[in-house]
């Protein structure tokens, strides 16, 4: 006789926590439809989507592949993707309309993170009257975030101000923040990898943290007696599995346990530009396993992660750069400042493709968790020296459930809306909305 099947929503609860389960076999098939709406078998696994940006445009010679299909060659900043270069699509030829001035001067950098989800064009305004658009993440949010115990997670690895005037007229919370639940409504990213673990696997408040804290045990050992209990119900498939993301939480658990006690990076022995990082590769590889877990434990579906702020100006000496980022992209055509961007340019990708690894490494279903997921990469403004905002850099990766063809170059005609892709991936979590922004219909091509 076989075992019944687990409820998606059972939780391991214990004091003061809650961990939610990766997805299973035992928790049985869900239904899935097509991008057209038509009915198509039961899918393995859920579906989920992660928005991804990096500020200040990309050296777009290096970035963009010379040639169209499958067969084409990764190029320099893209060269860190090679081990799961079949995984992701280059998408050349959209465009984010919402960032041009349209007779409102400069702001282009914050222009072009509050367009980026929303295809709006931002009020300009450096007050409280914030006007912009509801942005792709939110839409989906809304429609299918009941389903899991977070409608969506919003993370990033630099803080930004929520007022203030940060960019030629506009208010830093359009430069700072990617999600927006309405068109007055941004939603602020967390930075602090300890209190996005918390969100994700606590039910307390602060004091129960505080507690947690000092009797310095994991949220697993919470959780025992609950585990015990389950693992008599579960595969051995399912047991293994489970043994496998509880490895991984209690990983990362331990990681920020050691960051606290680390001493803070010395500056090095030249002028300290503006925003030197404390740690970050080991920042933004933390926030990148933190979204694994929440995909992998169905805690949501749907997350947005700003790597920095637009208009940025991080100095990246681990990737030997020792000047600001901003200050760089206004490179004026001098050779070694864009080869300083390109630097800056392969070290994101290089996170990028760790976190794509990490979702590939991770079996779901008939395929992988990376196969259960839309990543969209990329940024609102091209070549940052310019501040154009067609033809951007967007990297589509994962196979969304079956309904992607990865492992191409694919060139869409000039001008056409980057909403137009959001729409393609809202159609894949079965959401139908007649337009975001300035689409003008579902990107297509996507299927091969």
């Amino acid at each position: 006789m076989s075992k019944p099947f687990v409820s998606r929503r059972t939780v391991l609860k214990g004091l003061s926590a809650a961990v939610a389960l990766p997805w299973m076999e035992s928790m049985g098939p869900i239904a899935s439809w097509a991008a057209d709406a038509s009915p198509v078998k039961a899918a393995t696994a859920p579906n989920r989507m992660a928005f991804l940006y990096v500020p200040n445009g990309i050296n777009m010679a290096d970035w963009t592949p010379k040639t169209e299909g499958s067969g084409y060659e990764l190029t320099p900043v893209l060269e860190a993707l090679a081990p799961v270069r079949d995984d992701f699509s280059i998408l050349t030829g959209l465009t984010a309309d919402g960032a041009r001035p349209h007779g409102d001067g400069g702001g282009d950098h914050a222009r072009a993170l509050a367009c980026y989800l929303t295809g709006a064009h931002p009020v300009k305004t450096d007050g409280t009257d914030i006007r912009n658009g509801i942005s792709v993440d939110q839409v989906a949010a809304s429609r299918i975030g009941d389903q899991t115990r977070l409608a969506s997670l919003e993370i990033g690895c630099e803080p930004g101000a929520m007022a203030g005037n940060c960019d030629s007229g506009y208010s830093c919370v359009y430069s700072s923040t990617m999600a927006w639940r309405s068109a007055t409504q941004p939603l602020p990213k967390e930075v602090n990898p300890k209190l996005v673990f918390e969100r994700l696997f606590g039910s307390g408040g602060n004091d129960d943290r505080a507690q947690r804290d000092k009797l310095r045990r994991s949220v697993l050992d919470y959780v025992r007696d609950d585990t015990r209990d389950l693992q008599s119900k579960l595969s051995k498939n399912d047991n293994r599995k489970l043994d496998e993301y509880f490895s991984s939480v209690r990983d990362i658990e331990q990681r920020i346990e050691r960051a606290t006690h680390l001493p803070e990076v010395k500056a090095p022995d030249y002028p300290v530009p503006a925003g030197i990082p404390k740690d970050f590769p080991d920042h933004i590889k933390l926030m990148c396993d933190l979204m694994v877990l929440a995909f992998q434990a169905d805690v949501t579906r749907i997350s947005t992660f700003v790597f920095t702020n637009e208009g940025s100006n991080r100095s990246y000496p681990f990737a030997g750069v020792s000047e600001g980022h901003h200050d760089l992209s206004h490179h004026g055509n001098d050779a070694k400042k864009k080869e300083k961007i390109r630097d800056i340019n392969k070290f994101h990708v290089a996170q990028l493709s760790y976190l794509l690894q990490k979702l590939k490494s991770i079996p779901e279903g008939e395929g992988t968790l990376l196969d259960h997921c839309m990543i969209a990469y990329g940024s609102a403004n091209s070549d940052g020296n310019a501040h154009n905002h067609d033809n951007l850099p967007i990297l589509l990766a994962g196979k969304g459930g079956g309904t992607i063809q990865s492992g191409r170059h694919i060139v869409y005609p000039k001008e056409t809306p980057l909403s137009n892709l959001w729409l393609s991936m809202l159609e894949r979590v079965d959401v139908k909305v007649p337009f975001l922004g300035d689409s003008t219909g579902a990107l297509s091509g996507l299927m091969g």
